[in-house]
């Protein structure tokens, strides 16, 4: 029964994960603090550390899984994804080790904060600014390098730190301050994202912070959802993805307050 609830939690996981580029680690968290954590209905996670490990693994099948959708697509843009992806390494190493070690309720309040004022900007824009519904980049399409790598180091960093993945906050910055279409932004964070939880997985391991049955059961069901998150988002129109994302980040925000206030 465990199994088939973690399967089926998981093609939840992935297609919204995939839709609106977060890889699926905002509704895993919650989860394993509620249901699955010590003091819940099948504590399997004793540690945050343990919650954050095993949650990053999801995002990694969901993103991996949903980049090759994009790819097939043609939607990633490889200029920008390859130095991105990069840019996140150190961070999500750090972001590892750091969880384990250092007790951060006032970075949650103060970032729960930042995720609350940066999404009801971003449904504002939704509903009162035309987004513009491209499928590709026009061919004189520039972006700034440097602020998009600075960017991505601390998307590593909140990624791996959080077990959340980067896109919720990286998808936001590709699309308003750098200036990409919103699904080229989503398709190319999600690269990045996979490249970043992967090796944040790989710390998580090397620290021993990963509970496996969860881990490999819900990652399947979110390498299935992935793909109907993928051929949904074809769909959309840009418009509703960031809807979804600003109510996302919302929640994501009210999350992180509570985390930060209970201490």
């Amino acid at each position: 029964m465990d199994i088939i609830l973690f399967l089926l939690l998981g093609i939840g996981v992935g297609t919204f994960g995939t839709l609106v580029g977060i890889g699926g680690g905002l509704i895993c968290v919650p989860i394993f603090i509620l249901f699955l954590s010590d003091g819940g209905v099948y504590p399997y996670f004793h540690t945050a550390a343990q919650i954050a490990g095993t949650s990053l693994v999801v995002v990694m099948a969901n993103a991996m899984s949903g980049t090759l959708a994009y790819i097939r697509q043609k939607r990633v843009l490889f200029s920008a994804a390859i130095p991105f992806a990069i840019a996140t390494l150190p961070g999500a190493v750090l972001g590892s080790w750091i969880v384990n070690k250092f007790s951060t309720p006032m970075l949650d309040l103060y970032f729960g904060i930042f995720l609350l004022l940066m999404s009801i900007i971003m449904y504002w824009n939704s509903t009162h600014k035309p987004v513009s519904n491209i499928m590709e980049l026009p061919k004189d399409f520039q972006y700034n390098r440097t602020l998009g790598i600075v960017a991505s180091l601390g998307v590593g960093f909140l990624s791996s730190i959080f077990g959340i993945g980067g896109g919720v906050i990286h998808v936001p910055l590709m699309i308003y301050l750098l200036g990409f279409p919103v699904h080229v932004a989503t398709a190319t964070s999600h690269f990045v994202l996979a490249c970043s939880s992967a090796f944040g997985v790989i710390s998580h391991f090397m620290l021993d912070h990963i509970i496996w049955v969860p881990a490999i059961c819900i990652s399947i069901g979110a390498a299935i959802g992935a793909q109907i998150g993928a051929k949904l988002s074809k769909k959309t129109k840009s418009k509703v993805i960031l809807m979804l994302l600003s109510l996302a980040m919302f929640a994501l925000g009210i999350r992180l307050i509570l985390l930060g206030s209970a201490h």
